[in-house]
């Protein structure tokens, strides 16, 4: 049985998703955001990840976190402090040393709805089914965040197959 912890990173939202799997079976455990208000100093909005993360890892315990990787076209200011906010992300997961996988929109689209294009409402969809709610999960960034456990959830068991079935040959 293993914990996972998914971060869709922001800076106003960071959406988690939190699921157990045993032996491929996913239950869903929980799922929220983290909020940081627009008027407050960069740094100040960085403290509140930071803390509001070591709280979320200190009371689920995870055995392993996927966060996802940015993907920007346009707002290059927007883009460097979400990507700021994804640092104190992975280095809070750091301290904590666990596992952390990370992975672009199309790697969890692939995981979760089997093609890339998928559109949110897909996703959402295909996170529904494999938990076994009876609704989307809501807020969007909440439902990305268990978009992203369910991707980490594939990749880190299939690994771990990988490597026991190396290790018998």
């Amino acid at each position: 049985m293993a914990i996972i912890l998914g971060i869709d990173p922001g800076l106003a939202t960071v959406g988690f998703g939190v699921i157990e799997s045993n032996k491929g079976k996913l239950k869903y455990l929980d799922c929220g955001v983290i909020k940081t208000a627009a008027n407050l100093e960069l740094p100040e909005r960085l403290n509140i990840i930071k803390y509001d993360m070591v709280k979320l890892i200190e009371s689920i315990k995870p055995d392993a976190i996927g966060v996802e990787e940015l993907f920007f076209a346009k707002n290059v200011t927007n883009a460097i402090k979400v990507a700021q906010a994804r640092g104190v992300i992975v280095q809070t997961a750091s301290d904590f040393k666990i596992p952390i996988y990370e992975f672009t929109p199309l790697q969890i689209k692939n995981n979760v709805a089997g093609h890339g294009t998928a559109d949110k409402w897909q996703i959402q969809e295909m996170v529904k089914r494999m938990l076994n709610l009876t609704r989307h999960p809501k807020p969007d960034d909440a439902a990305d965040g268990l978009a992203i456990a369910i991707c980490t959830e594939r990749v880190a068991s299939a690994s771990v197959s990988l490597k026991k079935t190396l290790q018998k040959h």
